[in-house]
């Protein structure tokens, strides 16, 4: 179980993951001593399970996201395998519903995209379709998740 103050530190490490233990600490009221033994729990109990830098995917080559609905032919537990080790593929979902799966995937234009869907998707066992939509615009896309700080 985490309490109000793990949820501060939370909440401050997904505002700004190279928050320094001091600044976090200065901002709950703790020690740093106590703030960094609550940090390196949390990353224990993988409650916190990494930290990475937030890219522009324009910026780098990627500016077109699409979200792909995968239907199978039947439950394969290897096809999830194949769909994650997609480089462009950055989340795979098992979904319920008519669909076995649901994509999303950033690639630099329609053509990488149509070369994505032909090449790879094409190739991965048991897949028996595939539904795109493109993204025309992201109105907001975030992986903070909004955790309450009230016990």
């Amino acid at each position: 179980m985490i309490d109000a103050i793990d949820k501060q530190i939370l909440n401050y490490l997904q505002q700004d993951a190279r928050m320094s233990n001091a600044e976090i600490a200065r901002q709950i009221g703790l020690a740093p001593s106590a703030t960094l033994e609550r940090i390196r729990k949390l990353e224990e109990r993988k409650i916190i399970s990494g930290y990475t830098a937030e890219i522009d995917p324009s910026a780098v080559g990627f500016g077109l996201t699409a979200f792909i609905a995968v239907r199978t032919h039947e439950c394969c537990g290897e096809t999830d395998k194949f769909l994650a080790a997609i480089p462009e593929v950055l989340e795979v979902h098992d979904v319920a519903g008519e669909d076995s799966y649901f994509l999303k995937v950033r690639v630099k234009d329609t053509e990488a995209l149509s070369k994505l869907l032909r090449d790879e998707l094409k190739n991965v066992p048991n897949v028996a379709s595939t539904k795109t939509t493109v993204v025309l615009q992201t109105i907001k896309e975030t992986i903070e998740l909004p955790i309450a700080n009230e016990d």
